[in-house]
């Protein structure tokens, strides 16, 4: 590595541990653990005040305790992040966790009563990555027996024994949901992308070949039917058999907070999302470490996700990346949220361990700056969720059930690894 670049990632590595150490974790600590009922409060202001809403769902819930959790495996302040992270993971385990019918609930409001009892993989995942790095960071075998529990759950549930895969959205004693919105009768990219990430993590801490045969399946169906090699992009929506399906708004939902308020979305299958890809791209980077195998096979893909966010995704005059645009051109939504910055600045230390591209550094660079000038409130310590391309705020609040720290505490520390990796072959 040029001795310039060592420098740049020196200087970059200090700004995270200050971010970690003085902003987000300060943020998070003042704010978040519900003494009198459990689990975590997740919705703030601009300013850091609560903003009374009442909720407390499972993605928040489980992404905080895998941030939290996270934080406290890679050394940060362990002492008081082992005790969040142990406040998390009580929560999911004793509120969360449904006792008669297996895996864990939507949503319950403040006080632990459920108000969304319906059974969605998407969260289920979620729950799975959680108590797995729980485990990881704590030694607790309840984190690790409840994950594998989660695990078995879907795999009973959900896995579909035809086509492959899991289906998606069920009711309380895990009945299929119905077609159409209700979400029965389609299988997505997002929620077998997080299953990569949550499989990956508890075949960490198991070793089990269940979640081995099952990992590899996942990503056998990414890497063959949900993403092209050539294109480098996805598509969101599936059938049952994994045919192609307009990609609609589901009765209950993530990922459409900025679209349009129903129908299908338009030009679905010509769109690249790229923090959602490069997101994609470091996860499967993740799986194969730990699965122990190489990357080889994947290369062509990983080469086509790059080359479209370095040509059409980095903003080379205000900084940052795009949300998304065209298979083939350039990008179309030039507003900056705060989890494509995130996922895209460790994709790229990752793409650049690969493939050592100074093209792939430039635009970390220009990534890093924007987030930590523009993007993080550094008043409050936390990120702003939407700016226009130059920066100018759209949306302010710093937490909702959709904005916690799983993005912006996960890339801090992420990026610090990967900065350390690359500094070790100097």
């Amino acid at each position: 590595m040029a001795g310039a670049n060592n420098e740049m990632l020196k200087s970059f590595k200090h700004e995270w541990i200050n971010h970690i150490n003085t902003e987000l974790l300060p943020f998070w600590f003042d704010r978040a653990m519900d003494r009198k009922n459990g689990g975590f409060i997740t919705q703030f202001d601009r300013q850091g005040n609560d903003a009374g809403t009442d909720e407390k769902s499972i993605i928040a819930q489980a992404r905080m305790t895998y941030a939290i959790s996270a934080a406290a495996r890679a050394g940060f302040d362990s002492e008081r992040t082992l005790e969040f992270a142990r406040h998390g993971a009580k929560y999911l385990t004793q509120k969360m966790w449904d006792n008669e019918h297996g895996g864990f609930y939507w949503m319950t409001d403040r006080a632990g009563r459920v108000t969304i009892d319906k059974k969605i993989a998407y969260g289920q995942s979620f729950g799975i990555y959680a108590l797995s790095e729980y485990y990881l960071a704590s030694g607790d075998e309840a984190g690790k027996d409840y994950a594998v529990k989660a695990f078995e759950t879907l795999l009973a549930k959900a896995a579909d024994i035809r086509f492959g895969g899991f289906f998606e959205m069920f009711s309380r004693d895990w009945t299929l949901a119905g077609p159409g919105v209700e979400g029965g009768d389609r299988k997505t990219l997002d929620v077998h992308m997080h299953l990569m990430e949550a499989f990956t993590t508890l075949l960490e801490a198991t070793g089990l070949d269940a979640v081995r045969r099952r990992l590899e399946e996942v990503i056998s169906l990414l890497t063959t039917v949900i993403y092209s090699p050539e294109t480098g992009a996805g598509k969101p929506q599936f059938r049952a058999d994994w045919k192609n399906a307009p990609q609609i708004k589901f009765n209950i939902i993530w990922g459409w907070d900025r679209f349009q308020d129903g129908g299908a979305k338009a030009n679905a299958e010509d769109n690249f999302s790229y923090g959602h890809d490069m997101e994609f791209m470091w996860l499967l980077l993740e799986a194969l470490r730990i699965l122990k195998t190489g990357h080889e096979p994947y290369e062509k893909l990983f080469r086509s996700i790059l080359n479209h966010v370095l040509n059409y995704g980095i903003d080379h005059e205000y900084g940052g990346v795009y949300v998304e645009g065209p298979l083939d051109g350039p990008a179309h939504d030039l507003e900056k949220e705060f989890w494509q910055q995130a996922e895209t600045l460790i994709g790229l230390l990752d793409a650049y361990r690969l493939f050592k591209d100074e093209r792939i550094i430039e635009a970390y660079s220009l990534v890093h700056r924007f987030v930590f000038d523009e993007m993080i409130a550094h008043d409050v310590g936390e990120w702003l969720p939407l700016l226009e391309r130059d920066g100018t705020p759209i949306w302010t609040h710093m937490g909702t059930s959709w904005k916690i720290n799983y993005h912006t505490l996960r890339c801090a520390i992420m990026c610090v690894k990967r900065i350390d990796s690359l500094l070790s072959l100097e």
